[in-house]
């Protein structure tokens, strides 16, 4: 089950959003690769509803999941007509803070242009599922107990007032997450939950951290098509995951030396 990560779709981006922007056309070709091929979509919450609940639904033969962080602008100018003229349903994790119109919600430093709360109520009545991504985000995974909470529940209270639906799912920023962050994400109303680890979903992951492909703006379309079809996964992502396992352990030690110190 492929769950595919992607951020901004941007003919220019700017030297933050560049590394994991794709182009417009590059996005287009990669859906209609997964629509030729027979790829059925899920947003991200349908997807868990058919593997962990016990409601009689089933997954599709090839089931795949579109992605996207953050909540940049060019989601509604850019990916939403492609997602609309082939029929692909998809989860936008928001981060409330960043929103263009937060008013005196406002908190973090977004990297470019952001959705308004109106294009985030349009997309979801396109059919598209908004996310959580937190409030400002920060690393939760290096936040004292009170500070995870506040992200955690001002981000999903935000979302289900402005959007007016609930809101299941969330994204960890920049993937980071542990034990203590996604026992106060289940704690907050969450029920499932996607990190990155850039690995094909399975059942045995957890629901709290279901695995997903980073799309990116290094992502050759035959890089892509081997991903989604699972062909040589761990080779396509072998340095980020590399980076990541080692980053996981100097992450630990930091959470713990704040500790120590009193600090989280």
């Amino acid at each position: 089950m492929p769950i595919l990560m992607y951020h901004s779709i941007s003919e220019r981006p700017n030297p933050e959003t560049k590394p994991l922007a794709v182009h417009p056309s590059a996005f287009a070709e990669q859906l209609s690769y997964l629509k030729e091929r027979g790829f059925t979509p899920l947003t991200v919450a349908d997807l868990v509803a058919s593997v962990h609940r016990n409601n009689g639904r089933s997954l599709p033969e090839r089931p795949v999941v579109v992605t996207f962080d953050d909540g940049y602008a060019d989601f509604h100018s850019q990916a939403l007509p492609v997602l609309e003229r082939l029929g692909f349903p998809a989860t936008v994790f928001l981060t409330s803070g960043w929103v263009r119109d937060a008013g005196k919600d406002a908190a973090g430093r977004p990297l470019d242009t952001m959705l308004t709360w109106s294009q985030a109520r349009e997309a979801a009545s396109c059919g598209i599922e908004i996310g959580g991504h937190s409030h400002s985000h920060p690393q939760l995974d290096q936040l004292p107990d009170d500070l995870l909470r506040q992200e955690l529940r001002r981000n999903k209270a935000l979302l289900e007032d402005k959007i007016g639906a609930p809101v299941a799912t969330m994204a960890y920023p920049y993937g980071y997450s542990s034990g203590r962050v996604r026992r106060e994400v289940r704690r907050a109303g969450y029920w499932a939950a996607c990190a990155v680890s850039n690995a094909i979903a399975a059942d045995r992951h957890d629901v709290l951290a279901l695995p997903r492909l980073t799309v990116a703006e290094g992502t050759s379309m035959g890089m892509f098509s081997r991903a989604v079809e699972g062909s040589q996964v761990p080779l396509i992502y072998m340095r980020q995951r590399v980076l990541t396992k080692g980053y996981a352990v100097v992450r630990r030690t930091r959470y713990g030396l704040r500790r120590v110190r009193g600090l989280a």
